[in-house]
């Protein structure tokens, strides 16, 4: 556990009793009833262990707990009365636990305990962690969220979003600009091609402490010879309820690279149908927003349409997420893709976009798809850039 969190619930105190509070917080309530000849709880419980004088609350961190992981049946006479609300139990576990547990926990309560209710009020959805969990569970729920709080959820996404569009923005401009451009940098001045990095860590040196400022004694300028749509990406994005994190990711990395004058960027959803959201890539929440997540799955009828966009095979990167559980026909897509790979189109399939483990695929289908020389990987977003601008620059994908 993260050192922003409780790790020592009484300190100072006897380690014996340490370790009875953290059975009795693992074990729950039963453990009032466990023999004192067993842990000594009965003991500890006597002699009182509230909080602490480090502002630790074991009763408090308990009552979290119980609210989440506590057996149904004993919480079902007057538990309305007895635990804390949605609200204050937010307030809670991010006292009680770090960052990272707060997630979990938060994941937790969303899909355990059935708890997605606590979207439909606007005061909690406001104090849920904004993370990539959150934008996922409120576009698989968004039928379900309330008139009158609706235009909060698309905020609180919007914000997500906006988030996770500037820790990626720097690698796009990065990678894929710098390997759309024919000569890293160039001798011709011109303000709007100022490489402020480069030039500020050349010119370090100049720093002068009394006036605060870096005096430049050379500038560098990024060459100006990208031509405009010098590349084609097509994202093609399973959007069955597996696969909602990915949905998210791709719809933002999308609309990064369609920001790019050198990229003509396609976005197209699909299940057993077939939604072509190019025409409002550059907005991720209302692409977010007009996604029709869940259904089943025909990923050949995907690779098909696709395909049929492809007007120049040889600068165009075709980007295919999905777990590759096909409900349609899997020879097919193997045939349509089999054609892009002999077109000279280059593709990628990520059984994920997202920065989550391992995630659950089809093994066979993956091993059929390696076959035809197309890498077949569970990517980040950042390794998903990375990939791009190796493509771009004339290397294989994985560099």
């Amino acid at each position: 556990m993260s050192d922003s969190g409780p790790q020592n619930l009484l300190p100072g105190k006897d380690p014996t009793r340490e370790a009875l509070v953290r059975w009795r917080l693992i074990l729950g309530r039963r453990a009032e009833d466990v023999s004192e000849s067993l842990f000594g709880l009965a003991n500890l419980l006597s002699g009182g262990w509230g909080e602490s004088e480090t502002g630790v609350d074991p009763f408090g961190i308990d009552s979290s707990l119980d609210l989440l992981y506590g057996d149904a049946v004993e919480r079902s006479g007057g538990l309305e009365d007895a635990s804390p609300t949605i609200a204050r139990w937010l307030g809670d576990i991010r006292r009680y636990f770090p960052e990272e547990v707060v997630v979990m926990l938060q994941k937790d309560a969303l899909a355990r305990k059935d708890m997605a209710a606590l979207l439909f009020e606007e005061e909690t959805l406001l104090k849920l962690e904004k993370n990539v969990e959150l934008a996922a569970t409120i576009l698989s729920l968004q039928r379900r969220i309330p008139e009158e709080v609706r235009e909060t959820a698309r905020q609180v996404v919007r914000e997500i979003v906006e988030k996770l569009s500037k820790q990626l923005e720097h690698d796009v401009r990065q990678t894929v600009v710098g390997a759309l451009t024919h000569s890293r940098h160039s001798v011709i001045p011109s303000a709007r091609n100022l490489d402020w990095k480069r030039t500020i860590e050349r010119n370090l040196r100049h720093y002068q402490p009394s006036h605060r400022l870096v005096i430049p004694h050379r500038f560098y300028f990024w060459a100006n010879e990208r031509r405009f749509r010098d590349w084609d990406i097509i994202v093609c994005v399973d959007q069955s309820g597996s696969m909602v994190p990915s949905v998210v990711y791709s719809s933002i990395v999308a609309a990064i690279f369609a920001s790019v004058e050198a990229l003509k960027t396609h976005l197209v959803f699909f299940s057993t149908r077939i939604a072509d959201m190019t025409e409002h890539v550059s907005d991720p929440v209302e692409v977010l927003f007009g996604a029709q997540l869940g259904g089943g799955t025909d990923i050949a009828r995907a690779v098909t349409y696709c395909n049929e966009q492809i007007a120049r095979p040889e600068k165009t990167i075709f980007v295919l997420i999905t777990d590759l559980h096909e409900g349609g026909s899997a020879e097919v897509m193997l045939s349509e893709l089999r054609k892009m790979v002999d077109s000279k189109v280059h593709v990628l399939c990520l059984l994920a976009l997202d920065d989550s483990g391992q995630p659950a695929f089809n093994k066979e289908l993956a091993a059929r798809v390696r076959g035809l020389d197309i890498p077949v990987l569970a990517a980040t977003p950042h390794k998903l850039v990375e990939m791009v601008g190796n493509i771009i620059r004339g290397l294989p994908p994985d560099g």
